[in-house]
């Protein structure tokens, strides 16, 4: 993402003119705005047009608009961000209070005006321009004629790519095709993280398979690394490890990634970081459970107490329609800080904030016991 200006006064209003340049930058921008902002950008309308025939013609027409935010949707499939509300600019096409859905690509810049900009939402234009808070961990999982990359960051985990091709069973006479078949598999596998991984940011890369495709494959990239002269490969090979999963599709991530020899090696990535924390949490509730609690209003009493050691939260808390409710979780996330407590923000498009979305969003590990939390409702 590119800051192209910025006028704004930390907790205070202003505005932020913004160019998405990577389909991360959309899931950036999904995060930033929220109901009740103002978005101006340039969009297309289709308008009808009365002919003189009496019929009517439709055509589109690209104008700038700007409007109050009622909703914001994100298609991580397709990396498509949508944002609908109410027009507040008098143009030809479109009523003032007039509802319009914007479709925000890639290359095209808006600007988002605020009534508060708080820390968070500082926060996510610090990451999203700036290239070393981008995914730290890339994962690839394969199986014979599968294979998908990963890159995993403190914000998302998204799908670079992925490689399937067909692949002829390994006996008899068939033996020949199956090699050059898995030989080409993993030169497309090679191509893609030649193409996504870049050593700069990625701390760490995970090959995980079941059984040897993986061995297979970094022998493969070892080879034609030194027979290409890939230096960016050859340099970074302590950087490189193995891990077993139980198959090459999406699912399996999370199996990998909570694996303690995996954790080990990746321990300084941010989504171990978060990974731990949860296990963390879960140990707790299992073993302490005095000193560990979840939902909105146990947390709120836990922190009133300053007992907050760790907080658990998900994003999509913070885009509650209600501006209240969201401006509660900014200041309990402000207040755990203040007091030296630990937060991790947790991504709903990550394995692990999806688990703790269904634990309501919000839990906490405690500095000291309180058993008296259970008598109150949450």
């Amino acid at each position: 993402m590119k800051l192209l200006h910025r006028d704004l006064v930390r907790n205070g209003p202003g505005k932020a003119k913004l160019l998405p340049e990577e389909d991360d930058d959309l899931w950036h921008a999904y995060n930033l705005i929220v109901p009740g902002d103002t978005v101006e950008a340039y969009t297309v309308r289709k308008v009808l047009r009365e002919m003189a025939s009496g019929g009517r013609d439709s055509e589109r027409v690209r104008l700038k608009l700007a409007i109050v935010v009622e909703s914001v949707d994100y298609d991580k499939e397709g990396s498509v961000l949508r944002v609908r509300g109410k027009n507040i600019t008098e143009n030809d096409y479109v009523k003032i209070g007039q509802f319009h859905t914007m479709e925000f690509e890639l290359r095209r810049q808006f600007t988002l005006t605020k009534d508060v900009w708080d820390w968070l939402a500082l926060d996510i234009i610090q990451q999203a321009c700036d290239p070393a808070a981008s995914a730290d961990l890339a994962v690839i999982l394969m199986q014979e004629g599968l294979a998908h990359l990963f890159l995993i960051g403190r914000s998302v985990t998204v799908t670079r790519a992925r490689i399937e091709t067909s692949i002829p069973r390994k006996h008899g006479p068939a033996i020949a095709g199956y090699e050059s078949a898995l030989k080409k598999f993993f030169e497309h596998v090679l191509t893609a993280f030649q193409k996504h991984i870049k050593f700069e940011v990625i701390q760490c890369v995970v090959i995980a398979s079941p059984g040897f495709t993986k061995d297979q494959f970094r022998d493969y990239m070892y080879l034609e690394a030194a027979r290409r002269d890939i230096r960016e490969i050859i340099e970074n090979k302590p950087r490189i490890i193995l891990a077993h999963a139980p198959s090459g599709y999406k699912h399996s991530l999370k199996e990998v990634l909570e694996s303690p020899s995996v954790m080990t090696l990746i321990k300084d990535t941010k989504a171990a970081q978060e990974v731990q924390a949860l296990k963390d949490f879960f140990n707790m509730l299992t073993n302490d459970s005095d000193r560990a609690c979840y939902g909105p209003k146990h947390v709120e009493v836990a922190n009133d107490r300053l007992a907050i050691q760790t907080l658990l939260i998900t994003d999509n808390l913070f885009r509650n329609s209600d501006i209240a409710t969201r401006q509660n979780y900014v200041r309990l996330v402000e207040s755990v800080k203040k007091f030296g407590g630990t937060v991790h923000i947790f991504s709903s498009m990550h394995a692990s904030g999806e688990q703790l979305a269904q634990l309501t969003g919000i839990a906490a590990i405690l500095r000291f016991p309180l058993p008296d939390l259970e008598d109150i409702e949450m």
